[in-house]
């Protein structure tokens, strides 16, 4: 009766707490200061990582990157920016002002296989290869707040949550699921043939006539290709065109292939003059390497204001 409780109220709490009011660049994010230690190399940072306008310091992410243990010069870019907002969203609303203490957090392509190979839970194209995602618990919370807080994390349908018992929580910024350690598909091949491959824009807050940097994460292969151009299409059912979005590449084809990690990271357009609204992003795939492969992908849903 007592966790029903907890997590009803928790519930509660995030439907009530409204999107941020001021201009951060994403629809859920805390008050803009965490504190983050890594449990196996004892690195911890205390940082603000919001201005008071709500734009983003970049000093503040490299600092996270190093408790993440991110390789960030060589990525070309941070830990995801949306996934340390979804974090300090959450940790807010449970335990304002605790640690977060890291488990996991940037896993290269050699470590991930390894922990494969030792039969631990490792997804193959886990979120982690690009750093969207990490796994912790919260300094003085015990087992059942971590059930709660995950109960209500899936409830509200905004990224990847999953708990395998005990204290730790995975997070990350993908395609919104849930799963426990029963329902875990990480020895399936569910992903294979990219068949969960996941289309992303980098924010969730853009002003007509800006750039907008898109990319992929959930890749099992790579080699496939992207139509030149993008749609913007209507956040509905129905998601009809709106209008296209020409790639910010000297490639002239109309396919434009993806033969690896980093190109599948930065993939530019610019948003032409339009009306303000709620719209996603659809791609289209060409030179499907798989039959199985999604003909297409639509990203999350994005403000143009």
């Amino acid at each position: 009766m007592k966790k029903n409780i907890l997590i009803i109220t928790l519930i509660s709490l995030f439907i009530t707490m409204t999107e941020s009011a001021f201009a951060a660049p994403f629809f859920l994010v805390g008050d803009g200061r965490l504190a983050i230690k890594n449990v196996h190399t004892g690195k911890e940072v205390s940082v603000t990582y919001l201005n008071e306008d709500g734009s983003l310091k970049d000093e503040a992410f490299l600092q996270i990157d190093s408790v993440f243990g991110f390789p960030t010069k060589q990525k070309g870019e941070n830990v995801s920016r949306r996934l340390i907002a979804l974090l300090d969203y959450f940790v807010d609303l449970v335990a304002k002002n605790q640690k977060v203490l890291l488990t996991s957090g940037y896993r290269s392509p050699e470590y991930n296989q390894k922990l494969r190979d030792q039969g631990k839970v490792a997804a193959k194209t886990s979120a982690h290869l690009d750093g969207l995602a990490l796994d912790f618990y919260l300094e003085g919370r015990d087992a059942a707040m971590a059930k709660a807080l995950w109960e209500s994390i899936r409830h509200m349908n905004c990224c990847g949550v999953g708990h395998y018992g005990g204290r730790n929580i995975h997070l990350d910024a993908g395609r919104p699921r849930f799963w426990e350690q029963a329902t875990s598909k990480v020895f399936t091949d569910a992903s294979a043939h990219n068949k969960t491959i996941y289309f992303s824009t980098e924010y969730d807050r853009y002003v007509s006539e800006s750039s907008l940097r898109t990319f992929f994460t959930s890749v099992s292969d790579f080699g496939y290709g992207i139509r030149n151009p993008l749609t913007l299409v209507t956040d509905d059912e129905k998601q009809q065109k709106v209008t296209t979005l020409k790639l910010a590449t000297s490639q002239k084809e109309n396919c434009l292939l993806l033969n690896d990690r980093l190109q599948t990271r930065f993939i530019h357009a610019n948003l032409p003059p339009i009306e303000p609204g709620r719209y996603r992003v659809r791609v289209d795939f060409c030179e499907k390497p798989f039959a199985d492969m999604p003909d297409f992908a639509v990203s999350n849903p994005i403000v143009i204001e």
